[in-house]
């Protein structure tokens, strides 16, 4: 009789384990893919690379899903941004082309437009993210490794886990949803789906050297960004010049509110408003700003990012035992990056100086341009020009922009000019550099010099 009942036992612990594989769950999953897989999009941008001095053309892969009967299609800036062309390749196998309509590196959100007529595309439906809980079912559709139209299955491991700029992913703005669905290379811009066929993540990122560990961009935080790149072609942003860290990071008392303002620029509108480090902000224009964790921080971020841009704002601190009104005018952040362009002759590669760019190098105005790179052995890298540094003058002439330096290069490669004498901020310090377009010999170079050098930059000794 025991080993009757012991029978019994192990066939319903059996019978319970097979419940979650059961032909019902296998239903729920497909019936999801179905309703989404129809809007996914196969993306094979070609970008443009700039390494080594160098410009290169790439074809990478990566995943999409679209969003409007018209055409709109959303993925990852990191798949899509700076291509010169995107091939979309449809779940019905139909190819077009798509331009990018905009990008976000803050949340690496992009948004493509389908170059076609059509109005009849499939879409998928955009859920929720604020709802989201550990262990509930989700798929990540999309191109693992060059592989369309794939499917992996699990389940949301933390709904908002914070990375901050772990291992070069910035995040500022938001959290990340974590799950152990596979999300791997090729992958990046597909939906994560839950068992309704809503979609409530984009796949984004995945931990390498570890088993199905991957981040997806809540649906909430992408549906805001792609609205406003439809609508203008970019997020617009405030910035008051501050970076904040939680408050844990200063007391251990739980009745002390507020978020910590940890460096404060002295050239932006909150350093010259009087704001310091070490202030603990408790409101903002009028709310309350607490941040105890780390977790807590891209809200408060966002509060400030969703300022009104060059409106005055009231920050609450409380320095010390006494808490104060401060008024900041708010300015718009800039980009990370700017655009960028070979010249080949010298091996070099430069950019745009950005707002952005201006701030950090502490630069008196928008000028100039930046060194992105440069080819071992070329003129530019012999001349000792490196990643970083920033280009003020050629031959005594102010560079105004990337299209001012453009031609004050080409001006001087088509003469054939043997000596070029440029003004470059290298760190905190300015230094004359000279580019040699032949092999000039030691007296050429000092003539040069004494020749051009007016004087005014600083000195290096």
């Amino acid at each position: 009789m025991r080993k009757v009942w012991s029978l019994v036992l192990l066939s319903a612990v059996l019978g319970a384990g097979c419940a979650t594989l059961s032909p019902s769950a296998d239903r729920a999953v497909i019936r999801a893919k179905d309703r989404v897989a129809p809007a996914l999009v196969h993306i094979r941008p070609v970008k443009e690379v700039y390494a080594a001095g160098k410009r290169e053309e790439v074809v990478v892969i990566g995943s999409g899903f679209i969003i409007s009967r018209d055409g709109y299609v959303v993925t990852n800036e990191h798949v899509a941004g700076e291509s010169k062309l995107v091939r979309c390749v449809l779940y019905n196998k139909e190819e077009l082309e798509a331009e990018v309509v905009g990008t976000d590196p803050f949340t690496d959100i992009a948004v493509l437009k389908l170059v076609t007529d059509r109005n009849d595309l499939p879409t998928v439906r955009l859920g929720t993210s604020r709802n989201l809980e550990a262990g509930q079912t989700v798929l990540a559709l999309g191109s693992p490794h060059g592989l369309a139209r794939s499917v992996s299955r699990g389940i949301v491991s933390v709904p908002d886990r914070y990375l901050g700029d772990w291992r070069e992913v910035r995040a500022p703005y938001n959290t990340w949803i974590q799950t152990d669905a596979a999300i791997n290379q090729g992958n990046s811009g597909g939906p994560l789906v839950n068992l309704r066929g809503v979609v409530v993540g984009v796949n984004a990122r995945r931990l390498s050297n570890a088993d199905n560990v991957g981040f997806a961009i809540p649906i909430d935080t992408a549906k805001e960004v792609v609205e406003q790149i439809i609508a203008n072609g970019r997020v617009k942003r405030s910035w008051i010049g501050v970076s904040f860290q939680e408050m844990t990071s200063k007391t251990q008392d739980p009745s002390q509110n507020g978020v910590v303002i940890a460096d404060v620029d002295p050239l932006s509108p909150g350093g010259e408003a009087g704001l310091r480090p070490g202030d603990i902000m408790v409101a903002l224009n009028g709310k309350p700003t607490d941040a105890r964790f780390v977790e807590d921080l891209p809200v408060v971020r966002k509060m400030v990012a969703d300022l009104p841009v060059g409106e005055e704002a009231t920050v609450r601190i409380r320095r010390g035992d006494e808490e104060t009104d401060v008024k900041v005018t708010t300015v718009e952040k800039g980009d990370l990056r700017g655009d960028e362009i070979e010249l080949p002759e010298w091996g070099l590669t430069v950019s745009e100086v950005t707002p952005f760019i201006v701030r950090r190098a502490r630069l008196d105005a928008q000028r100039g341009v930046v060194v992105s790179g440069t080819q071992v052995g070329g003129v530019a890298g012999k001349a000792r020009l490196a990643r970083g540094d920033i280009i003020l003058t050629m031959d005594g002439e102010e560079v105004e922009n990337l299209a001012h330096f453009r031609q004050l290069y080409a001006d001087r490669v088509a003469s054939g000019q043997k000596l070029v004498l440029m003004d470059v901020k290298s760190g905190a310090l300015t230094r004359y550099v000279l580019v040699k377009q032949d092999d000039t010999n030691g007296d050429e170079t000092e003539q040069a010099l004494e020749e051009n050098a007016d004087g005014d930059t600083a000195d290096n000794g």
